[in-house]
């Protein structure tokens, strides 16, 4: 995570940088358009759209450890607590006393959920359930 931060950090300043450049080249030309104002521009610019690609890569960041964490607070969801689970292996090596739960892989739970998602979709627009008899 540092370095996406540092990265955006980095093209933050650089845009300050070249915004600063630009408005000193239009000062200094007198509002007049002149070849420094035009590169001092085309490099804001350039710096602009570089800081919206730095943002854009820490939006990605933080969607993806917002699905992670939606997966794995699903999958604790849906498996219990992990004090409270008895895998089915520690269940025979205890003496087989208590139910046995297998845990779900994250993978398989996703998978699991699309299926119910287009199930739904499907349902939604007047389909007769194909799509779980596919995703099955």
């Amino acid at each position: 995570m540092d370095p996406i931060l540092q990265a955006l950090q980095d093209s933050y300043h650089r845009l300050l940088a070249a915004c600063a450049a630009a408005l000193e080249a239009k000062e200094v030309a007198a509002g007049e358009r002149s070849e420094r104002t035009d590169k001092a521009l085309n490099s804001f610019l350039e710096s602009h759209q570089l800081f919206h690609g730095a943002c854009d890569r820490a939006q990605e960041f933080v969607e993806s450890v917002r699905q992670r964490i939606g997966s794995e607070c699903l999958v604790d969801e849906a498996t219990g607590p992990v004090s409270g689970r008895v895998v089915a292996g520690d269940a025979a090596k205890a003496g087989g006393g208590g139910a046995a739960v297998a845990p779900l892989s994250a993978v398989r739970l996703e998978q699991l959920s699309k299926a119910v998602r287009w199930q739904v979709i499907d349902l939604q627009q007047g389909g007769g359930g194909g799509a779980l008899s596919n995703a099955a």
